[in-house]
């Protein structure tokens, strides 16, 4: 394996982040998404290791499709393809889906369907199904199977530490999210600045996490609230993204002073967790004294903060709960729409930019718990969200990308049109459907919303 480059200064750090700067021709998305399994009989969750497990799932996928298994210490942490996706586990057994750089949204659903169509094809003998909701309805923390990953244990010692619901975060938690791109540092800002003012509308359209512990929480985006007691160095909406001040520079200071949780040497992960990348760069962290990092110690350390958006050389769109299958599509959709036109940008950034920062972190905190419902200057997050939609919508057809049938990509947000104009969230209408159909047991949905 090739060695990875040592960092000398903060310059290459900054330079790290500018190297993701493209021409408008070679923008491409890339979604995500996690969803919880199970097994059908007893709706418990799947260990790592066993006849129906994660473990199974992914040596099935392996064996009968296209996947290349990568390994820890002799266990399947991953699968490979040759297209640039790959399927990972995250800490409390969420499969997770990390889809490859595509065109345009029609080819990024296509790739959720087959994949979903892939593991339901070696689950389903198995008696395991997958389910997508933002937070996981019946299991309980101590129940939670964790996965043997080394920077999975370190990162859960640490947690409690930070915050309450850390641990909740890394094993009931599920999202979906998409990887956008940018063209030069000011690009790159403005669509900072609009996504992470607008993450609360997608809380609130793809808010579907109204349960814990198999009872209403009082929240309806139950996973974006957790994110909220998590760890404050590492979370939140950023204010310094909206200062004068703002740009690759601004995001690597903020970056040096997240502390750390792990290095990765020799094929084993290193404890390191509350240090500073910024003794690390004077070569004076206590874990390794005298060495600097190297370009890959960077990768990984701004995989460590987990802010409403964040950047790397790509920007990260992540407020949305996890969701049915139309919903995966949804979501790149909306941000490519808003994102990747310049005039819908500039007519979003009109909407948001005069927001104070008191305002942005209300919306951020009465999203989770009021959806729709939520007011924003007398106005409620529902006809924002209208708004919001109808520029998502304009910025798609500007693309002109077809599929082919002659169908551009707007159809893709006809399912958060119908949220928005109804006014009732995913998670509402499984609370409605709790407190009638399914008599007060959350049950059901492992059925009526699996994949």
């Amino acid at each position: 394996m090739k060695e990875s480059p040592q960092i000398e200064n903060r310059g290459q750090l900054v330079e790290y982040l500018e190297a993701g700067c493209k021409p408008k021709s070679e923008w491409r998305l890339g979604t995500e998404h996690e969803k919880f399994g199970f097994t059908t009989d007893d709706l418990k969750p799947l260990p790592y290791a066993g006849k129906r497990s994660i473990q199974a799932i992914l040596t099935g996928l392996a064996k009968q499709f296209d996947w290349n298994p990568v390994t820890e210490n002799g266990n399947v942490i991953a699968l490979l393809d040759d297209t640039g996706a790959s399927i990972t586990l995250e800490p409390g057994g969420q499969l997770e889906l990390s889809g490859a750089l595509l065109n345009d949204v029609h080819k990024t659903c296509t790739e959720v369907n087959t994949h979903l169509k892939q593991v339901k094809t070696i689950a389903d003998p198995l008696g395991i199904a997958f389910l997508g909701m933002g937070f996981q309805p019946k299991l309980k923390r101590e129940d939670a199977q964790w996965m043997p990953k080394g920077r999975y244990k370190i990162m859960r010692e640490y947690m409690t530490k930070r915050g309450s619901l850390g641990l909740d975060m890394m094993s009931r938690t599920c999202t979906v999210q998409v990887n956008l791109d940018f063209s030069s540092e000011a690009d790159m800002i403005r669509k900072f600045q609009v996504s992470l003012a607008l993450q609360p509308v997608a809380t609130a359209l793809f808010a579907n996490s109204p349960f814990v512990n198999g009872k209403p929480c009082g929240y309806l985006s139950y996973r974006s609230h957790v994110w909220e007691d998590t760890d404050p160095d590492r979370t939140g909406m950023l204010p310094f993204v909206f200062d004068a001040s703002m740009g690759f520079e601004r995001y690597v200071d903020y970056m040096l002073d997240v502390p750390m949780y792990f290095i990765y040497r020799n094929g084993e992960y290193l404890d390191v967790s509350g240090q500073s990348f910024r003794d690390f760069l004077n070569g004076k962290l206590p874990a390794l004294p005298g060495e600097k990092p190297n370009l890959k110690d960077w990768e990984d350390h701004l995989t460590t903060a987990f802010p409403e958006v964040r950047l790397k050389q790509f920007l990260e769109m992540r407020g949305a709960d996890g969701g049915r299958w139309k919903k995966l599509c949804a979501l790149p959709a909306l941000w490519v729409g808003l994102l990747y036109d310049d005039a819908v940008l500039e007519s979003a950034w009109e909407l948001v930019r005069d927001w104070s920062m008191e305002e942005r972190l209300q919306l951020r905190v009465d999203a989770p718990k009021l959806g729709l419902n939520t007011l924003i200057r007398g106005r409620t997050l529902q006809s924002v969200a209208l708004e919001v939609l109808e520029m998502a919508s304009s910025g798609l057809a500007s693309r002109h990308q077809l599929d082919s049938s002659g169908e551009n990509e707007t159809g893709f947000l006809e399912i958060l049109f119908s949220i928005a104009q109804s006014g009732q969230t995913p998670a509402e209408s499984k609370l409605a459907l709790y407190h009638g159909r399914w008599n007060g047991s959350v049950d059901p949905v492992f059925s009526e919303a699996a994949y």
